[in-house]
């Protein structure tokens, strides 16, 4: 693991630790948005050790499907992950109607433990 990859763990971690928060404290779009979060600091960590890195989600998103989930170096449920936290995260972010529920909030914050827990033992 390079010091780039090391750091975009740590800040997934931080995020984690955030959304956690956010969930607990009654404020589930907050949360799966944080998710999402962890889950693209990730993701941007396996790019990087391949010497890549982006600029938009949308490119992140499309390179570790196809350099990663589509190889077999990760689970292919990493890549569904991101995509369905992605459009999650937009609706968390930008609706203004409140449909996140708490539950919605929390299958994210596994799914991104995972993803983080497979990272540390895996990069």
């Amino acid at each position: 693991m390079n010091r780039t990859q090391a750091q975009y763990l740590e800040k997934a971690k931080r995020s984690l630790l955030v959304a956690r928060q956010n969930k607990e404290s009654g404020f589930p779009e907050f949360a799966l948005s944080r998710a999402y979060y962890t889950i693209f600091y990730v993701a941007s960590a396996f790019l990087e050790g391949d010497g890549l890195s982006f600029g938009k989600h949308s490119a992140v998103i499309g390179a570790f499907g196809k350099n990663f989930a589509k190889t077999g170096r990760v689970p292919k449920q990493f890549h569904r992950y991101l995509i369905t936290a992605e459009k999650a995260r937009k609706d968390a972010d930008y609706g203004v109607e409140l449909e996140i529920t708490s539950e919605n909030a929390q299958e994210t914050i596994v799914q991104a433990q995972e993803m983080l827990d497979f990272a540390e033992a895996n990069l």
